[in-house]
Order: structure tokens, then C-alpha cells, then sequence
């Protein structure tokens, strides 16, 4: 089977860079899978990606050596299948705010005796090779999503369950749990305590920290903290800053009279 690279970096403990994909494009995903990061996750919680897209998304992205995630759009068995048997190596599983709901993400990624998962792996056979029945509980990743206060409250309990391979900050969720306003890359001191919390009790389980990232300089910073999966930008993301730098560029070039070449 072909090995999950991000899972092995984690087992190194090293960080694994990510990118997210909210458009709904093959091309753009396959843009991102070859600028080189160690994963992508399409997300089709809050994307606007359905799962004919998405599928032809893992497509793309297996051009690559870029390893395939796919962040689901709720806790539910069959939808975290589905986006297995089509080529996803590692599920993300938003608001799991107990043992219970980690348990059933768990049980879902995995085939019995381990969980629950039913054996129909159309698409992935073909991109994971021979092996995938026999490998594939150990190397799909299982990851949780903490957001919610109740999550903030049972860490150990969720973090400490058999299966969850990486947990994952959503921190602009995280911020409405603890009472402030909903944003990203946030330092106020009450966020910047829960999230070293939630990296110190995965630490204690063996379980990979991850969290989702809005710049370069916020992404550095945790993976210097030790976290093992961040993510550094997203396809909306490059597009929109891109496009609207080169548009305030070129709105304040200034130019030579007559026309000539700013480069002479």
C-alpha cells in the first residue's frame, strides 16, 4: 500500500505543512498539490465542494506525491466512508466534543475488528496500490476536530482515545467557545493558553497537534510551539491576496510621461 507520508512524519516528529481547498476546481487542486505541500485537505464542511467534486479533487491531487485529506461536513459514518473508498488518507472530523463522538469517528475510518467501516475501496485501491484491506487501518489518519467548549472541557477523554491520530484546531470555533470574537491566527491570551493546552495533551497521548493557520508568521510560530500539522494558506486565500496586490500594484505604479517604459 502507499504509505501515508504525513503519518510517518509525525511518528519522526516532524511537522507536516498543509494547504486547504475551498474551491471547487480540479485545476486548483491540482495547482496546490504541486507547489509541494505535504498535504491538502478539501473541505467540504465549508467549501464549496460537493462530493462529485470532491472525488475528482483526489484525482487531482494524486498527480502528486501530496497526500490527500478531506475534512467532512459532520460526524457521519457513511459520508466518512465514502470519501475514504474514493482516495482520501486522512479524515477530518469537525466538533467532536466527546469520547463518544471521537470513538464513532474512529470507528468509521477503520475496518472491523478495529470499527466499523464497510469494505468497498473503489477508487482508492487504485491509488493506494496492493495492500490497502490488510494496511489501511494503519495508515488512514483520524483526525478530530476541538472547537467547542464541551471539547475544551473532555480533552483528555477525546484526545486520549484509541484511534485519533491528530488532533486539529479550528480557531476562529475555538474563539466562540471561549467567548470571543470568531477569527484566525488569534493571540489573545485566553486562545493562545487553550490552544498550548489542547498541543500539551496531545503530547501526553502521543496524538499529532494540528491547527489551521492564516499566515506564514503564525504558522512558523506553532509549528516552533511543536505542532505537528499546520496549515499554512489556502487556495481562496492565494487567489484573493494575490489578485488584489497586483490590482493595488499596479493602481499605485507611476509612470514615465509619453508612455515610456518604466524599466528604462
Amino acid at each position: 500500500m502507499r504509505p501515508n507520508t504525513v503519518k510517518r512524519l509525525w511518528r519522526e516528529g516532524k511537522t507536516a505543512i498543509g494547504g486547504w481547498l475551498s474551491i471547487p476546481s480540479t485545476y486548483s487542486a491540482e495547482l496546490m498539490a504541486h507547489a509541494g505541500f505535504d498535504w491538502l485537505c478539501i473541505d467540504t464542511q465549508h467549501g464549496m465542494i460537493d462530493y462529485s467534486m470532491g472525488a475528482l479533487m483526489l484525482q487531482a491531487i494524486s498527480t502528486t506525491d501530496t497526500m490527500p485529506f478531506v475534512r467532512v461536513p459532520w460526524n457521519e459514518p457513511s459520508i466518512i466512508m465514502k470519501y475514504l473508498d474514493a482516495g482520501a488518507y486522512g479524515i477530518i472530523v469537525p466538533m467532536v466534543n466527546n469520547r463518544a463522538e471521537a470513538e464513532q469517528a474512529v470507528a468509521a475510518c477503520r475496518y472491523p475488528p478495529q470499527g466499523i467501516r464497510s469494505f468497498g475501496p473503489n477508487r482508492v485501491s487504485l491509488y493506494a496500490g496492493s495492500g490497502y484491506a490488510s494496511e489501511a487501518n494503519a495508515e488512514v489518519a483520524c483526525i478530530v476536530m476541538i472547537e467547542s467548549a464541551e471539547a475544551i472541557e473532555k480533552l483528555d477523554e477525546i484526545i486520549s482515545t484509541p484511534g485519533v491520530d491528530a488532533a486539529y484546531i479550528g480557531p476562529a470555533d475555538l474563539s466562540l467557545a471561549l467567548g470571543l470574537p470568531p477569527r484566525g491566527d488569534n493571540e489573545d491570551p485566553v486562545h493562545v493558553g487553550t490552544v498550548a493546552a489542547i498541543r500539551e495533551t496531545c503530547d501526553r497521548y502521543g496524538v499529532a497537534p494540528g491547527i489551521h493557520c492564516a499566515s506564514s508568521k503564525f504558522a512558523a510560530w506553532k509549528a516552533s510551539e511543536g505542532f505537528k500539522m499546520v496549515m499554512l494558506t489556502s487556495d481562496a486565500a492565494g487567489v484573493s491576496s494575490n489578485a488584489s496586490r497586483l490590482l493595488a500594484e499596479m493602481r499605485g505604479a507611476t509612470h514615465p510621461p509619453g508612455g515610456g517604459s518604466p524599466y528604462a
